[in-house]
């Protein structure tokens, strides 16, 4: 979809909304015979918004509405509606809870940042905070993004905190003191954030919980045990489980917890077995990235080694619901996953985009240059991929597999980068993080 187009459809979308007497003495003229009661027409463009969503991408929904207009005289009572807007911003933009005043402004703020992230319209802000070890060696191990906040984990265990409209450093945490096994026992390994807390992993097995405006230190929730358990090498969340991926013990790849009552529910699994040497190695020796591990709504856990892709089922622990093995290995630093689908990319370069139902599916396939030198990083947010190769940012569509841009911003290598639909972050070598600001 181009810029114009984007931008005609959502203000299509704003524009029925507005008393138009010739519009309507011209649609009483041609359709006065043809009314559609309006339950039908609601339910109708609710399916021809999400059917266009799916086939087109999400941007192509608002210009489906406008179609259905030309035709449709009932359209401007229903299109104030704002149980179809809410419907609409839950099905196409996966809203939950709504931020602005009305649905429909919702929806149109979310269509509007989508085609920003689209088109590369952003504004961007590099964030600072206080480095009181002021220590080269200390580097950005992992990222985490929630609509208003940005926490970064360091190799040094802390974790900073900022206020994503204001752009404004808050506050950092740090794990509790204890006998580390290795100089990087205590490096940030996994970050779980939401509106009031971060929940942040360590590589030895700890689980920290820190409330934002709490005024104390973070609560361990869990003391690993690196010894009996391995490494932990990432660590994911939402708001019913944790997750982590263990490497360094046979059969201990998965530890899931109730996040809620943080019971651990189960250890096991083999997907990190060849792993085990690498997975000791961290504790000394902070190399590439040895596995990931995302969730989705569907209560799916999904993984990748560099060798191995798996998903998990989180209500059946043990459960694997697909596996896949990569002859050419998978780059486990751009392996990541929205709710729809899986990002992979190979030891070659070559990028798919497959269908997180059973990892199998492919839906498209294009290649990345410049993996070969090492150094790739990618995320996905619920439209697009962001990868960067050699200090270069380069943005794909999840939705058709098509390449869109590059950043204007050089940041030279990244340590550690994520995104949602408006934000993108990314934390270089020096320790900069760069934030880009797609925001309507």
């Amino acid at each position: 979809m181009s810029s114009s187009s984007s931008d005609e459809s959502a203000a299509v979308v704003l524009e029925l909304q507005q008393p138009s007497s010739s519009r309507q003495r011209r649609r009483r003229k041609v359709h006065d015979h043809h009314i559609w009661p309006e339950p039908f027409v609601e339910a109708l463009a609710l399916q021809i918004a999400v059917d266009a969503s799916q086939a087109l991408g999400r941007l192509s929904a608002a210009q489906a509405l406008s179609n259905l207009s030309q035709v449709c005289s009932t359209w401007r009572d229903i299109s104030r509606s704002e149980l179809l807007w809410q419907n609409l911003s839950r099905r196409i933009w996966n809203v939950g809870s709504r931020e602005r005043d009305t649905w429909l402004e919702e929806y149109v703020y979310r269509h509007r940042t989508a085609s920003n992230f689209r088109l590369g319209r952003y504004v961007y802000t590099a964030l600072h905070y206080d480095n009181n070890d002021n220590d080269d060696a200390i580097s950005c191990r992992r990222l985490a993004i929630s609509d208003n906040h940005l926490a970064a984990g360091f190799s040094d265990g802390a974790v900073h905190l900022f206020h994503l409209a204001t752009r404004m450093y808050v506050t950092t945490f740090y794990p509790q003191r204890r006998d580390r096994v290795g100089r990087y026992s205590g490096a940030v390994s996994g970050i779980v954030i939401s509106d009031d807390r971060v929940v942040f992993a360590t590589l030895d097995g700890d689980i920290y919980v820190a409330v934002y405006n709490g005024g104390t230190q973070p609560r361990r929730a869990h003391l690993g045990d690196v010894v009996n358990h391995g490494v932990l090498v990432d660590f994911s969340g939402d708001d019913r489980w944790w997750v982590g991926l263990f490497a360094g013990v046979p059969e201990h790849a998965f530890h899931i917890w109730n996040c809620v009552t943080e019971e651990l529910l189960f250890i096991g699994g083999a997907l990190t077995n060849t792993e085990s040497v690498r997975g000791w190695h961290l504790l000394n020796e902070l190399t590439d990235q040895i596995g990931r591990v995302r969730i989705t709504r569907r209560h799916t856990a999904f993984a990748s080694t560099n060798e191995t892709t798996m998903a998990v089922d989180l209500t059946e622990p043990g459960l694997v619901l697909g596996q896949e093995e990569f002859p050419r290995g998978v780059i486990v630093g751009a392996f990541d996953v929205n709710d729809e689908a899986a990002f992979i990319v190979d030891g070659n370069g070559v990028a798919s985009v497959r269908r997180t139902d059973d990892l199998v599916a492919e839906l498209y396939r294009f290649p990345i240059r410049g993996v070969s030198d090492g150094g790739v990083l990618g995320c996905v947010n619920s439209g697009y991929a962001t990868v960067v190769v050699g200090g270069v940012i380069r943005v794909w569509s999840l939705i058709v597999g098509e390449y869109l841009y590059s950043f204007r911003e050089p940041i030279g290598e990244v340590n550690a980068m994520v995104s949602n639909d408006r934000y993108l972050a990314g934390c270089s070598s020096d320790g900069t993080i760069h934030l880009w600001d797609f925001g309507a």
